[in-house]
């Protein structure tokens, strides 16, 4: 299933430099899906995520789950 993204207001990760690194943009606006990009291929593909999924993610990041 392809969701159109055309709507979505993208939105930098806090985390991403200023200098051109690893940038992660995460778009608003999408009817039951939170689609994100890499900032860099602005008009290559983009992972939609469930909203629950999504968030369960960004509550394992915050917890240090992924910590190497």
């Amino acid at each position: 299933m392809t969701t159109d993204l055309t709507s979505a207001m993208w939105f930098k990760s806090s985390y991403s430099g200023n200098n051109g690194g690893d940038c992660v943009e995460v778009g608003a606006g999408v009817p039951s899906v939170i689609p994100v990009r890499d900032s860099k291929d602005p008009h290559g593909p983009a992972l939609t995520f469930e909203p629950a999924a999504w968030s369960a993610f960004i509550t394992a990041v915050k917890a240090g789950d992924f910590a190497g």
